[in-house]
């Protein structure tokens, strides 16, 4: 599967059997030298834990010269499934003011990790679900059943997505339903043009605009983790044709670290095709995975809008799209530097080299970014994607970006040690 794929985590394990430990020894986590030092380094590192850490939830990590870095131990993520109970992942982040040289760190259990700040969901029920750091709102997952009373309401809860609030928790940054291009919502992922075959017939349906019935349905909270350093929220949702039935359905990871003053935010995805010759396609502005800024954008601030790409930083109100830009293809990552609520934004959009391709990209001075592809979806074979994105207050330099980008695909390598018998 996507997630377990050791060519995107770039992590070198060496696990030796274990149980001999105590719960008062430790372990050693030995982490390679790091980017530039400008941002803080998310870490994800997968590791067989000793018997005695299998219910611990949370870690001290210590090395010389730096303050003890706090970090939480979850179970596997989207698409990983090891036959070993204590396979876990550590995760962890490297602050600013420690990133650069190689280190090795001692994980060891610490007293009162219950009374630290960390995240937490806050329910709704039935209309949206809140994720919170400490009481600082992070995102938010809108998961309203459909409701036909009315052809507005429909359109309001045609499919699911994400808001996202601004580091401060004070403001939304995406957009919900309404405003410019009502179907355009905050962080998003569909397409426009999906053919299959169902019930001996060629079925065809677009769960972007969802003019014809339509729609993506929220089923079931499959998997929530949560702790000081990191959230996960896994969601089953299902894709459903102009005839209300279920053509695909998708496991939706949303993964979140706790960076200070910076919102990162880790999407994947795994579909699989409930019908035949699943095909998923669509255009650049209307499939894919994408992000749409605030109504605040259009309403005021659009000629402000730039986008830093790999080949550098392009002119405020100025945007790509491919096809007309045929060079707008299977970029490492965009990023859309935008103003709201008296304040300057950047959004980096990350891509995985492991995503299919070509990817195509498309921008719009009105905060609606992001890129798509062309595939097929089989029964047997699910679609699996990885994309992050990072949100930061100011502008940032491509050199900065790019680093963003190579800290998500090629991380650090960790190497796990356990000590050895005495």
């Amino acid at each position: 599967m996507f997630l377990a794929r050791p060519s995107l985590l770039a992590v070198v394990l060496a696990i030796a059997s274990c149980s001999w430990l105590s719960a008062a020894e430790s372990f050693q986590l030995k982490v390679a030298q790091q980017g530039d030092g400008q941002r803080a380094v998310p870490l994800k590192v997968d590791v067989t834990v000793p018997k005695e850490f299998a219910n611990v939830k949370v870690v001290k990590l210590s090395a010389e010269g730096i303050e003890p870095i706090i970090a939480q131990i979850t179970g596997p993520g989207l698409g990983r499934h090891f036959e070993d109970p204590l396979a876990r992942e550590i995760h962890f982040v490297i602050p600013k003011s420690a990133v650069g040289p190689a280190r090795e760190f001692t994980v060891s259990t610490m007293e009162n990790a219950e009374s630290l700040t960390g995240f937490h969901f806050q329910d709704e029920a039935g209309k949206y679900k809140d994720l919170l750091y400490g009481d600082r709102p992070v995102m938010r997952y809108m998961y309203e059943a459909v409701d036909t009373s009315s052809e507005d309401r429909r359109h309001e809860t045609m499919k699911v997505y994400h808001h996202l609030y601004d580091p401060q928790g004070e403001h939304l940054l995406t957009k919900g339903p309404g405003g410019l291009f009502q179907h355009h919502r905050g962080i998003f992922y569909g397409f426009n043009r999906i053919s299959y075959e169902q019930d001996g017939e060629k079925k065809a349906a677009d769960v972007w605009h969802c003019h014809k019935k339509e729609s993506q349905t929220h089923e079931k909270f499959v998997k929530e983790e949560m702790g000081p350093v990191f959230a996960r929220q896994i969601l089953e949702i299902d894709w459903n044709g102009q005839d209300g039935k279920t053509f695909a359905t998708e496991l939706r990871e949303m993964s979140v670290y706790h960076v200070e003053g910076v919102q990162v935010i880790d999407f994947a995805s795994q579909l699989v095709a409930k019908a035949d010759n699943l095909k998923l396609d669509g255009d650049p502005q209307h499939a894919g995975f994408q992000y749409r800024a605030t109504q605040h954008v259009p309403d005021k601030t659009a000629k402000q809008t730039y986008y830093v790409r790999p080949d550098g930083k392009g002119e405020p109100g100025k945007f790509r799209n491919w096809p007309n830009d045929q060079e707008h293809i299977n970029l490492e990552f965009n990023a859309l530097s935008f103003v709201a609520f008296d304040q300057r934004y950047t959004c980096c959009y990350l891509d995985s080299p492991e995503n299919p391709k070509p990817a195509r990209f498309s921008e719009r001075d009105y905060g609606r970014f992001g890129s798509y592809f062309a595939t097929h979806v089989s029964k047997e074979e699910p679609l699996d994607l990885h994309y992050r994105l990072w949100l930061e207050p100011g502008e940032l330099e491509v050199a900065q970006v790019q680093q963003l980008r190579d800290d998500f695909v090629t991380p650090p390598k960790v190497t796990v040690e356990m000590g050895n018998r005495s």
